[in-house]
């Protein structure tokens, strides 16, 4: 079966129509690329060995955005002495920080040149670091 559509796709379709119509789909893509889009982005953070995660909207250019998405798969390490924060006063989260947005926000804009962090979608309660004992 699919032999036979590739015959008969080669007996009415040219080889150069089809090149040209790849490389046209490529120089569009390439073209799209240089606006400036809004988007989901998802930052993997390490707050003094506290791992999580936090949805970013960030906006850019389409290079860079494709840039960060493809290759943005490390950790984002950010001292805890840069945010502002307050313990949880939930009960049952006694043991758990509440990060500002907003200090989040500013402190992974910092690690970001080229992309705007609009805003952070919702940032997560995490546990306290441990304390290193005194010596």
């Amino acid at each position: 079966m699919m032999e036979n559509f590739l015959r008969w796709l080669h007996r009415t379709v040219s080889p150069v129509f089809l090149a040209l119509l790849v490389a046209s789909f490529i120089l569009w893509y390439i073209a799209k690329l240089s606006y400036t889009y809004t988007t989901d982005q998802v930052v993997h953070l390490n707050v003094d060995g506290v791992p999580f995660e936090v949805t970013c909207v960030v906006e850019g250019v389409g290079t860079n955005l494709f840039g960060y998405r493809v290759y943005m798969d490390k950790t984002l390490y950010i001292p805890l002495s840069e945010l502002k924060y307050k313990l949880s006063t939930e009960d049952g989260h006694e043991n758990k920080i509440v990060l500002d947005p907003q200090s989040l926000q500013n402190a992974i804009s910092l690690k970001f040149s080229d992309i705007k962090v609009v805003a952070i979608r919702s940032v997560p309660e995490i546990d306290a670091p441990a304390k290193k004992p005194k010596k």
